[in-house]
C-alpha cells in the first residue's frame, strides 16, 4: 500500500457524528477524513472537487438518502469503495447495500477498530462483512435467511418506516417528494408483501424487525 493515507469523504447529516469519526479516523496516522458533507447533494458536490479512496456514507440522510447515493456513486465514481454506516442493525440494510456495490456495512454501535479496519480494507479493493452479516450471507445463499421484509424496495422500505413512525400518507409524500397517489400505492403493495391489513400491521412488523425510525 501507498504510503499516502486514506482520504476518505464521510457523509453523515449529523454534525456531531461527522466531528466524532474525524477524530477516530485522523488518530490513525494512515487515515485521513478528506472531506465532510452532510447530504446526498453535498456529497455529489465534494466528489467534483477531489479525488477519495473511500466513501463512508450514512444511510439516513435528508432527501435522497444513503443507498441512492450509493447508486450515484457507483455509476459515476465506480472505482470509489463506500461503507455504508446505519443506526439500523444489519438484517434490515446491509444485503441490499452490498447489492448494490457496497464494499461493507456497519452499524453506528460498531467498534472503532473495525470502522477502521473496513476502511483499510475497503481502500485495499477488499469487502469488509462482520461474522454476523456472513452469517446471514450464507443463510440466503442456503435458501433459508430471507425475510418478509427483504422483498421491499428501497423506497417501500422508507415508506414502511416512515408509516410506523406513525406518519400521515399526506406527510410521507412530502418528505419523499412523491405524490400522496403514490405513497398509497407503496403502501398496498407493502401490505401485500408483508401480509398486512392495517397500518398497526405494519408498525408491529417494524418494531419486531428493528425496523422504526
Amino acid at each position: 500500500m501507498s504510503n499516502n493515507p486514506i482520504k476518505v469523504l464521510l457523509v453523515d447529516d449529523h454534525a456531531m457524528v461527522r466531528k466524532g469519526l474525524k477524530l477516530i479516523l485522523d488518530a490513525t496516522g494512515d487515515i485521513r477524513v478528506a472531506a465532510k458533507a452532510e447530504s446526498t447533494p453535498d456529497a455529489l458536490v465534494k466528489l467534483t472537487e477531489q479525488a477519495f479512496d473511500v466513501a463512508l456514507v450514512d444511510i439516513a440522510l435528508p432527501g435522497k438518502n444513503g443507498l441512492e447515493l450509493l447508486r450515484l456513486i457507483r455509476e459515476f465514481y465506480p472505482k470509489l469503495a463506500v461503507l455504508i454506516l446505519s443506526m439500523y442493525d444489519e438484517e434490515v440494510y446491509a444485503v441490499r447495500a452490498l447489492k448494490l456495490g457496497a464494499a461493507g456495512y456497519l452499524t453506528k454501535n460498531s467498534r472503532d477498530a473495525d470502522l477502521i479496519d473496513a476502511i483499510r480494507k475497503a481502500a485495499s479493493g477488499g469487502k469488509y462483512v462482520s461474522a454476523k452479516l456472513a452469517e446471514k450471507l450464507a443463510c440466503l445463499v442456503g435458501g433459508d435467511g430471507s425475510l418478509p421484509h427483504d422483498a421491499l424496495s428501497d423506497r417501500e422500505l422508507e415508506v414502511l418506516k416512515l408509516i410506523a413512525a406513525g406518519q400521515s400518507l399526506v406527510n410521507i409524500a412530502a418528505s419523499l417528494h412523491l405524490s400522496p397517489n403514490t405513497v398509497t400505492t407503496y403502501r398496498a403493495r407493502i401490505m401485500v408483501k408483508l401480509h398486512a391489513k392495517s397500518n398497526s400491521d405494519l408498525t408491529r412488523y417494524a418494531i419486531e424487525h428493528g425496523l422504526r425510525l
